[in-house]
């Protein structure tokens, strides 16, 4: 750590305050502007929220159903929007050094958040053995032995991306990995962390042999007679995650900076980071000192690294901007997956009689260390799946704030809030708490949920419109790297409660699906709500942060479909700076 850093931040900003100005006003300051952008098509969601059902409200511009955008340009100093309106508005701030960029008709919004993301792992992710989409133990056998090919004997071969539930229903036979890759040490993780994979070699150096006692350690996977299968899960990743060679400051400073790139090209101008723990922290306070986040990040620190969250229990949270770096949350799991049946339910599993999952401490969830931050003044993120275990996640959380009255303005989050009762739902406007969903979890899950929920049960699963009923502020994001990071694959997720392949057939829980609007508040507006924001970004205002995204497409006037999936994002300017521009289309020559 080093304290003299975590709060050296400047006050670069709040000059930047005085240039507040309105749209249509007229008066104005004699300085230029520094970026304009025109011919755009701008929605600037500076009208009021949709009632719960998702009609807009009388103030948006929209007219029978039809929806128009409400300014064509936007005029930029320093990392403030000036000026948004009309053409000839905007070009009255244009000087001899602006810079103007004709956006030929595309769309702006303001600056998309992804709300819950794994950054350190998706920059990692860019250096491993990709398993996403494979459908059988033997397809990600194939995959490694592309790398291990060439690998040395005595090489570690990291993966990430095999389907929890997949492999939960179909697991590998015992020995398979350790047979195809006797010289090297593989380690394939799940989609989403909450499974291991690895070949003898790995699970020697963590301890995990033939001779372990099955009750000493939950989640290990055994074959018949005892013998490890290689797959973990729950808890018992932490095992294989402990052996792991471990990363440099400098390594995985340049992973973020890698995964940032990454999510500026899909439009993305903050991202929710849940779950950093001091090395990540100090990666990130190493690119904040040389002003190299491309983007702005919102870090919850990690319940886990307990050396960590004592610290900064002692310090209090770091509310600054200035340097596109907040820590201001923490981020604890509750309970489990649903795909390896970690996740905590009031009932038996449907296709598991007896069993429930698993929740609390006995899943890792430390009391004491997460109550005392949030007295300290940070904002509870917490990872909870099963309708158990939002339940108790949301009885924590409200005896917390019963004995420390201060900590009921924090605005915590229940990070997925997947499976809900109809009773717990309603709390979470009662108590003000977030549910920070992820849209592709509802379609990625679809085919299996039922079997594990149970017809009546799953109503209540990735249940967004419930949850807008109930008054409840919903901020969406990925989950990466377990699923993509296009927006557009979450705005159609959300909009649509189908999948990528179109398969015809009833949307998955289709009265759950939402507008436009909301699907795009959740992650614009609504999501600096979360993360105290909602002065500064959110909304295309002169005097807020010039974070804005434009895309290739409208999707309030293009209807959802594969236009949607082919869409991108032309640019991702964040605080006035562009983050990422795509590459002018080419013109084949006649």
């Amino acid at each position: 750590m080093r304290p003299a850093s975590l709060f050296a931040r400047g006050l670069g900003g709040l000059a930047a305050l005085l240039l507040l100005t309105t749209i249509g006003c007229n008066t104005r300051d004699p300085e230029s502007a520094d970026l304009i952008l025109h011919n755009a098509r701008v929605y600037t969601l500076s009208w009021p929220d949709p009632d719960p059902d998702g009609a807009p409200h009388s103030r948006a511009p929209v007219r029978d159903g039809e929806w128009r955008h409400d300014a064509t340009a936007v005029a930029i100093r320093g990392d403030r929007i000036m000026w948004v309106g009309r053409e000839d508005g905007a070009m009255a701030w244009r000087g001899a050094n602006t810079r103007v960029i004709d956006l030929e008709g595309a769309t702006v919004i303001p600056g998309l958040h992804d709300s819950h993301g794994h950054v350190g792992e998706l920059g990692a992710a860019i250096n491993k053995v990709d398993l996403v989409g494979v459908r059988t133990a033997a397809e990600a056998i194939a995959r490694v032995r592309r790398v291990a090919d060439t690998a040395p004997a005595g090489t570690w071969i990291l993966g990430q991306g095999w389907d929890d539930a997949l492999f939960e229903s179909r697991p590998p036979m015992a020995g398979a990995l350790s047979r195809a890759f006797p010289e090297h040490l593989v380690y394939l993780r799940s989609l989403h962390g909450f499974g291991g994979w690895a070949n003898d070699s790995v699970l020697a150096r963590a301890g995990i042999t033939d001779s372990t006692p099955s009750d000493s350690v939950q989640g290990i996977v055994r074959a018949r007679g005892g013998r490890p299968t290689g797959i973990v899960k729950n808890r018992a990743v932490a095992l294989l995650d402990a052996v792991v060679p471990p990363l440099t400051v400098d390594v995985a400073a340049r992973n973020i900076r890698q995964a940032l790139d990454s999510l500026a090209r899909a439009g993305y101008t903050m991202v929710h980071d849940a779950g950093v723990d001091s090395l990540h922290l100090e990666a990130y306070l190493k690119l904040a000192d040389d002003a190299s986040l491309p983007i702005r990040v919102y870090a919850m620190l990690s319940a886990r690294d307990v050396g960590l969250a004592r610290w900064w229990t002692g310090s209090g949270p770091d509310t600054s901007t200035a340097r596109r770096l907040t820590i201001r949350s923490v981020k604890a799991y509750y309970d489990g997956s649903l795909g390896v049946r970690g996740a905590r339910l009031l009932a038996d599993y449907a296709d598991s009689a007896g069993y429930r999952g698993v929740s609390g401490d006995r899943y890792g969830f430390d009391t004491a260390i997460v109550s005392a931050l949030m007295r300290a003044g940070f904002q509870a993120s917490i990872h909870a799946i099963g309708d158990a275990g939002n339940r108790e996640t949301l009885d924590f959380l409200e005896r917390v704030m019963r004995v420390s009255s201060a900590t009921r303005s924090l605005r915590h989050r229940v990070e997925h809030a997947q499976v809900l009762s109809a009773v717990d739902a309603q709390r979470f406007a009662a108590l003000q708490i977030t549910a920070s969903m992820q849209p592709p979890h509802a379609v990625e899950d679809a085919p299996w949920a039922e079997e594990r929920l149970g017809p009546t049960r799953v109503l209540g699963a990735y249940a967004w419109r419930t949850l807008r009923r109930a008054g409840a502020t919903l901020a969406f994001g990925s989950d990466f790297p377990g699923s993509g990071i296009s927006p557009w694959y979450g705005f159609y997720a959300a909009v649509t409660r189908r999948d990528t392949s179109e398969t015809p057939g009833e949307p998955f829980v289709p009265g759950e699906r939402l507008t436009v609007e909301e699907t795009i508040r959740a992650y614009t507006s609504w999501a600096a709500w979360a993360t105290f924001n909602e002065r500064s970004g959110g909304v295309i205002v002169a005097g807020r942060w010039a974070d804005l995204t434009v895309l290739d497409l409208d999707p309030f006037t293009t209807p959802p479909g594969r236009a949607w999936l082919a869409a991108g994002v032309r640019y991702t300017v964040v605080g006035g700076q562009i983050a990422h521009a795509a590459p002018a289309p080419t013109v084949s020559a006649r």
